[in-house]
């Protein structure tokens, strides 16, 4: 059983900042890639940014410049901290890992329940 908790959401001023922490917890044999997408009402979710164990960091468009994501391997978290928020920032934000449970298993997507992060204008 795998499970990813966030918590740091909540609500801004624009202009304002946040940051989005994210652990995974349970039975994990390694992790590929950590990262957040976001689902803003009556949108489909999308990626906000993510962190391949050994990789270069992707973001969308959108937050380059304003978001960072980071992530500590040996606490299996990942983090995002947003500079500069706008009102078309407000969605509620997902954890993500693609990771597997055992050697045997292939890698396996999971999420997190979301963190509501708003802004206000």
């Amino acid at each position: 059983q795998v499970q990813l908790v966030e918590s740091g959401g909540g609500l801004v001023q624009a202009g304002g900042s946040l940051r989005l922490s994210c652990a995974a917890s349970g039975s994990i044999f390694s992790i590929n890639n950590m990262g957040w997408y976001r689902q803003a009402p009556g949108r489909e979710r999308e990626l906000v940014a993510i962190m391949p164990s050994g990789g270069t960091s992707n973001y969308a468009d959108s937050v380059k410049g304003r978001f960072t994501i980071s992530r500590d391997n040996a606490k299996n978290a990942v983090y995002l901290q947003m500079n500069g928020l706008k009102p078309e920032d407000t969605a509620v934000y997902y954890c993500y890992a693609a990771l597997r449970t055992s050697y045997r298993r292939y890698s396996s997507d999971y999420w997190g329940q979301g963190t509501q992060v708003t802004v206000s204008s």
